[in-house]
């Protein structure tokens, strides 16, 4: 009686196609955006901006573009972290070269340049899936990593190798260094994510995510049927590079502030993003979100709670964190392989019959 599609009359293929169907989705997605952009700047200082909202906001945002590729398409990669990386190298070397460039055309170019270096190293990949094309993947992260390690006119000559972020504005609001107000970061962060979640919820919707999801299933079939698996392939590593280098370019620029290859884009990178879609749910926009949340705030929320509640040392709080971490990723694969939103899916289920037996 509370979430059910049950009455609700659609005269139009235009309704009938909209994404969220039932006025509960609606209204709850509405009251989400309300709090997320009117209630959290309330309470929004430093620590909440850069420990919490910030990095959940950017991260959801990388794991929203694997999950183009990976949930969606079905090409399993563990480059995520050498594309995270070409996004912040290239946001700095456009910050550094043209001083009155907008932050939002910084951020298009970050992710137009790691969409060029995605589609470059999606070529070989091509023709090989499964374990050899998380090797080739894998083999790109430790590529570009040194690349940008060994050549100085990445870091600008920098003695430290390390990049610095300058200051820059958007549409005329400060949003890097640490002289901008942690709101507006914070705001300027969560516009971006609800646009290019709303993007990719669209684009999955669309004709690019039916032929995806049809490689992923079965790209001997795809091919049949008319679909060109190379093409589609190669368009799958190019928006989801997009995604990634977008995030990239957060991180150094919004987020940290301060950048250097192998410490800040590592290998764990990649696979923290990709715990993050197994976790939350492959081929779902909410499972990045979902997923995000779980590896990024759990470890906070756990950390404060052994610290603070139980008055341990950090570091055995920190072995504890990483024992647990890694005992819930395995107790929700075993509960629930689909991940977190699966289990929302089910939740959603049991509303449309309840209160009737099941």
């Amino acid at each position: 009686m509370l979430y059910r599609e049950s009455g609700l009359f659609k005269t139009s293929y235009a309704a009938d196609q909209v994404i969220f169907p039932i006025p509960q989705d609606r209204w709850g997605i509405l009251a989400i955006l309300a709090i997320a952009f009117v209630g959290v700047p309330l309470i929004m200082d430093d620590y909440w901006a850069n420990a919490v909202f910030i990095p959940f906001l950017i991260y959801s945002l990388a794991a929203l573009g694997l999950n183009i590729l990976t949930g969606y398409c079905g090409q399993l990669s563990l480059g995520t972290g050498g594309f995270l990386a070409v996004g912040g190298y290239s946001s700095y070397k456009l910050m550094t070269s043209f001083p009155e460039l907008d932050m939002l055309l910084v951020l298009g170019g970050a992710g137009a340049t790691t969409a060029l270096v995605g589609l470059l190293f999606g070529l070989p990949c091509l023709r090989i899936k499964g374990f050899y094309l998380v090797v080739a993947t894998l083999a790109a992260q430790f590529f570009i990593i040194w690349l940008f390690y060994k050549v100085p006119w990445f870091y600008n000559y920098n003695a430290t190798g390390q990049i610095s972020v300058v200051p820059r504005e958007a549409l005329g609001f400060l949003v890097t260094t640490q002289r901008a107000d942690p709101v507006v970061r914070y705001l300027f962060v969560l516009s971006i994510v609800v646009v290019f979640a709303l993007a990719a919820k669209n684009m999955v919707r669309g004709r690019f995510g039916r032929m995806w999801m049809a490689i992923r299933d079965m790209d001997i079939a795809a091919e049949l049927i008319g679909i060109r698996p190379y093409m589609m392939k190669l368009t799958a590593f190019a928006v989801s590079s997009f995604y990634i280098g977008v995030a990239g370019a957060l991180i150094f620029a919004v987020w940290l502030g301060a950048a250097e290859s192998g410490e800040t884009y590592g290998i764990d990178e990649s696979f923290l993003v990709l715990f993050m879609i197994i976790v939350g749910g492959l081929g779902s926009v909410l499972g990045s979100f979902l997923g995000a949340a779980f590896i990024v705030l759990m470890p906070i929320g756990l950390k404060n709670l052994l610290v603070d509640g139980f008055g341990m040392t950090a570091v055995l709080a920190k072995h504890i964190e990483i024992t647990a971490f890694g005992v819930l990723i395995i107790f929700f694969l075993i509960v629930e392989p689909h991940g977190l939103a699966r289990l929302w899916q089910i939740i959603k289920e049991k509303l449309r019959l309840w209160p009737y037996p099941h």
